[in-house]
């Protein structure tokens, strides 16, 4: 935790433990942690007045303790010397937006976003405004304004202050506790706007009944009269907030376009769905080539699924996709030695590119298989899926690697002077790319398969060669092995 690296005592002692508090106070650990935070806060102002982070800690404290009076003044305060400083920006359009000023609100979250527009919170910011605000008015296209000489902007702040009370309630000895004669609002609507909460105002509103229990007071001396109508005073604010914020006759008019949305949402825009497809991809190779295969395949397998159920108009080239897809699985099963499986993937992936007329992915898919042939022991399988590939490859280096597997599945069968010939193919190929590294494959292959042929004298020449591009690549289990 952040308070025990710092002093305690000091002016970043106290900013850390009121954060840390804070924190703690978020998840429901009851109002004390809220209450030790703010005290936490003041003792930092004490030390350093004026600071404006201790400000801003202090207005989120306010915030959540209900008093949005005293927490627009700290974040009005924090910028008092500094007008970019971005948190004072959030925490500003943060409490004018709980106060229901949302147009106020929203000017602040897009100064903040200007300033810092990496800052995803203020993007966040800006969209919640902008709903509210339908919400409460409708669409721009159902507002109509006439241009009167006394039409004016007035901003809802100066009401939303005397709207929010704290959430302390204290009344004068004399007075008895009475509640204010609100307006009867429909029970029906009260419970929409306050949900779960309902059940509480109304255990609360029934202990108002109970005289001997108002009279009486806490250990603290706090009259419970005074805590059970603080309490409803708070859920009053509340729903007179969400009244606001998602009015009643939006939330109907939400219900009858609910299905639209679904819909909608469901045929997602193709920016989104390439977004997607492009980190799904690069998620599935990362976790191939960290060495996680059981996790690459299951990644693959969950986007298969996801992409399957998509229409080819939100995925145009979906059959290619989905052959690439069975690629990066037959590899990964490949790599945790599930043989039969992996065949299985990647012939699956060659026939949906030979359906597609998908040329390049014809010949990755005839790659993938010759591999998984060589890794079963299937050379003369290997070989023929390989060959059939040879008139597909396109660069020097591709042809290389190409001929010196066929080469090497011709040594295991014994098959020596097929295996001298691929391997020469290979050097040659090599040498055109001027890649040392095959070259020393391709070396070691042709000496090879001129040790079975019995030529050893040309095989001590190239393994010769071999040996000084070993010593070149400064590789020493080559040089140990030639």
């Amino acid at each position: 935790a952040a308070a025990d690296t710092v002093p305690a005592g000091t002016f970043l002692g106290f900013v850390a433990e009121g954060t840390l508090l804070f924190r703690r106070g978020e998840y429901g650990k009851a109002w004390s942690a809220d209450e030790l935070s703010m005290s936490a806060a003041f003792q930092a102002l004490k030390l350093r007045a004026g600071d404006k982070h201790g400000l801003v800690a202090r207005s989120k404290c306010y915030l959540k303790l209900g008093d949005t009076e005293n927490s627009l003044k700290d974040a009005e305060a924090s910028l008092q010397n500094d007008k970019t400083f971005s948190k004072g920006l959030y925490q500003k359009a943060e409490t004018l937006y709980t106060m229901g000023d949302f147009e106020f609100a929203l000017v602040f979250y897009h100064r903040g976003y200007r300033l810092r527009p990496e800052l995803q919170k203020f993007r966040l910011g800006i969209e919640k405004s902008q709903e509210a605000i339908v919400n409460c008015i409708g669409s721009p296209s159902s507002v109509k304004l006439e241009n009167k000489e006394d039409l004016c902007f007035v901003s809802r702040q100066a009401e939303s202050k005397k709207a929010n009370q704290k959430l302390q309630i204290k009344l004068p000895k004399d007075q008895k506790w009475t509640r204010k004669q609100e307006p009867v609002r429909n029970p029906k609507t009260e419970r929409q706007l306050l949900g779960e909460l309902y059940a509480d105002k109304a255990y609360l509103e029934k202990l108002l009944k109970d005289e001997d229990l108002m009279e009486s007071s806490t250990k603290q001396g706090i009259k419970v009269a005074d805590l059970v109508l603080s309490g409803i005073s708070y859920l009053d604010t509340r729903s007179k907030f969400w009244q606001q914020q998602k009015p009643i006759y939006a939330r109907v008019r939400e219900r009858k376009l609910r299905q639209q949305r679904w819909i909608r949402d469901k045929k997602q825009k193709p920016a989104e769905v390439g977004r997607y497809i492009v980190k799904s991809m690069e998620d599935i190779d990362m976790l191939l080539t960290g060495g996680t295969p059981e996790e690459s395949c299951k990644k693959a397998e969950h986007v298969l699924k996801t992409i399957q159920g998509w229409s080819g108009d939100e995925v145009p080239n979906k059959n290619e996709l989905i052959g690439n897809i069975y690629s990066c699985i037959g590899n990964a099963q490949l790599q945790m030695g599930r043989m039969e499986a992996a065949l299985q993937s990647h012939k699956m992936d060659l026939e949906l590119a030979q359906q597609n007329d998908l040329p390049d992915a014809v010949s990755r898919a005839l790659d993938n298989i010759g591999r998984v042939y060589a890794r079963m022991g299937k050379f003369q399988q290997a070989i023929d899926t390989w060959e059939e590939k040879i008139p597909m490859a396109k660069s020097s280096l591709e042809k290389t690697w190409l001929f010196h597997e066929i080469g090497q599945c011709y040594l295991e069968l014994n098959k020596a002077e097929a295996a001298q010939n691929y391997g020469q193919k290979s050097l040659q190929s090599a040498d055109e790319e001027g890649d040392v590294e095959w070259q020393l494959h391709a070396t070691v292959l042709v000496a090879q398969a001129q040790v079975k042929l019995k030529d050893y004298r040309s095989a001590v020449v190239n393994f010769e060669k071999a040996l000084e591009k070993a010593k070149l690549m400064h590789n020493e289990a080559a040089q140990k092995a030639i």
